[in-house]
């Protein structure tokens, strides 16, 4: 069962834990741009990545997005499972930034886990901790970084991600990133632009100085 390797637990569940999670596990292969969940309309349940990068967001009221994090191979996901989170009060939506292949584990089966072990319960809270430790970093550099250094703290992430120093995203793919306006991050794109850190072109953004960027993002 090759989704094993990918619950770090499973060697702490029962042979029936472990029957019962083989039995209801449900495999996705996903293409890049899927919208995979909605936190307001199902529960999913607990994702475990196999490969691919998905990307997990706030959607506002006003429909402005902000990411919070992205999910890798091996990474495993308690947000789109909501119903296990019953005090969650914010909307989180996943989609799928690149072809990605996932297994997810039925929401009210983890639950059911959680009740009855101790070790899914203290894995399933060092999950919750985690995701509320990203939430109040997010919170963290909205409130006191500038706007300057996010764009570049995004920019340089995005190259060590894709391994280029062109970037193929558009203005209002990273303001959403950010959750900000795509105005602004065009004109903050266009003075790194006269200030030789980025080339624009059309859809793409072209590290050219690398070292001014990481300055304001020490």
């Amino acid at each position: 069962m090759e989704f094993s390797q990918y619950l770090p637990i499973w060697d702490k569940l029962t042979p029936d834990q472990q029957n019962r999670i083989a039995q209801a596990i449900d495999y996705r292969k996903v293409s890049k741009g899927t919208f995979i969940h909605d936190s307001s309309a199902d529960c999913l349940g607990l994702l475990l990545i196999r490969s691919g990068q998905l990307r997990t967001y706030i959607l506002s009221d006003e429909g402005r997005e902000i990411t919070i994090g992205r999910l890798f191979q091996y990474d495993v996901c308690l947000l789109s499972a909501s119903c296990v989170m019953p005090d969650m009060q914010f909307n989180i939506m996943i989609e799928a930034e690149k072809d990605s292949e996932f297994w997810s584990i039925p929401a009210c089966l983890f639950k059911n886990l959680m009740d009855a072990s101790l070790p899914v319960a203290n894995f399933a809270n060092g999950l919750i901790s985690g995701h509320f430790s990203d939430l109040m970093w997010l919170m963290e550099q909205i409130m006191w970084k500038s706007l300057d250094k996010r764009l570049a703290a995004f920019l340089l992430e995005e190259s060590a991600l894709e391994g280029t120093s062109t970037l193929k995203l558009t203005h209002e793919k990273i303001a959403a990133h950010l959750g900000t306006a795509r105005e602004v991050v065009t004109r903050m794109l266009r003075y790194f632009q006269g200030e030789g850190m980025v080339k624009l072109g059309r859809g793409t953004v072209e590290l050219t100085d690398l070292p001014a960027l990481k300055k304001l993002d020490p």
